[in-house]
């Protein structure tokens, strides 16, 4: 195993991207779409429903800049697994992998190419971020460039911070409160409290399935210098931490304050199926792998049922206040 921490580990990884440079890529199509990792895409889909629903709420329901916004979120979430997928290889991080094979450690595409394909799904991101910017406000072009510096440094560069246990709060903030709160913001022009405690439960479940992928990989990511937080906090704390964010969206659905909220509850069975394989059954390594697709059921059916819930109340559900408005970035 390379030790990624270590002054050692760039011969070894300049010898390992080059033995796989030589190889002649032989990845189907099927091994590409797997390499993007569709299980993960809820990730990118769920906070922009709930965002339109947001946005819906105040009616300022923008269906273009909605398809935009989820464009540019699932080109991210492409671009960041692809990412993932050449930065782990060249590195040897998945040398030993317990999860789904990935394409450069195998050897099954030139890591040059896997690269290519994640600078090719930022482009696109980009380009559909300014326009959805211009159409909305000009400052959102930054929001976005952040975005894809996350989502390259997440394991790219020489001080990846997925691997100083940061991956689970970058989710947080990029695929929770970013994503959510940009999407009801581009629409609709207003942030609301709401919007802020939704944008938290999204944000919590989104980082609950990073979670649950390195604490499959725990013993693995440990033996070669990735101190994800499943690492640095130990097997034990990390379990107790994945029930946290899995059940943060129903404490949500609960300060929404309105009956129709809880029909996010319809989430809840995946969620507690989720959280009992990982407490109860104490599931390692492959066993681990369902997790990840059952939490990103759970997200995207409560982000689902809280959008349209927001939707059909059509007014403020706090107190019948007004909407707040975030005139500081006008």
């Amino acid at each position: 195993m390379t030790d990624t921490s270590g002054n050692g580990t760039d011969n070894q990884q300049t010898a390992n991207t080059t033995e796989r440079a030589d190889t002649g890529s032989s990845a189907t199509f099927h091994d590409w779409w797997q390499a993007a990792r569709p299980h993960t895409w809820p990730n990118a889909f769920a906070p922009v429903i709930a965002g339109t629903g947001l946005a819906a709420h105040i009616g300022g329901m923008h269906l273009g800049k909605a398809l935009l916004a989820l464009g540019v979120a699932w080109a991210l979430i492409i671009g960041v697994n692809f990412a993932n997928d050449y930065s782990d290889g060249v590195r040897g991080t998945d040398d030993e992998r317990t999860g789904p094979s990935r394409i450069t450690a195998s050897g099954l595409a030139r890591p040059q190419d896997v690269k290519l394909a994640a600078f090719a799904s930022f482009f696109v991101a980009a380009v559909l971020g300014v326009i959805l910017a211009v159409m909305s406000a000009w400052w959102l072009i930054l929001v976005g460039a952040a975005c894809i510096a996350a989502a390259w440094f997440y394991t790219g560069g020489t001080k990846p911070y997925g691997y100083y246990g940061f991956g689970e709060l970058a989710v947080f903030i990029f695929f929770g409160l970013v994503a959510v709160l940009g999407t009801q913001y581009t629409q609709s022009g207003w942030l609301t409290a709401e919007g802020w405690l939704v944008a938290i439960g999204v944000g919590a479940i989104s980082a609950s399935v990073n979670l649950a992928n390195n604490i499959r990989d725990i013993d693995t990511d440990a033996a070669a210098g990735k101190h994800t937080l499943a690492v640095r906090i130990g097997e034990v704390r990390a379990r107790r931490l994945f029930t946290v964010l899995t059940l943060t969206p129903f404490v949500v659905s609960l300060l929404l304050g309105n009956s129709l909220a809880l029909l996010g509850f319809a989430a809840l069975p995946f969620a507690v199926s989720s959280i009992l394989k990982v407490q109860r059954d104490q599931a390692k390594g492959k066993d681990l792998i369902p997790v990840l697709g059952i939490n990103g059921r759970a997200m995207l059916i409560w982000s689902v049922l809280t959008a349209v819930a927001f939707t059909a109340l059509g007014f403020p559900i706090w107190g019948g206040g007004e909407a707040v408005p975030y005139t500081a970035v006008q």
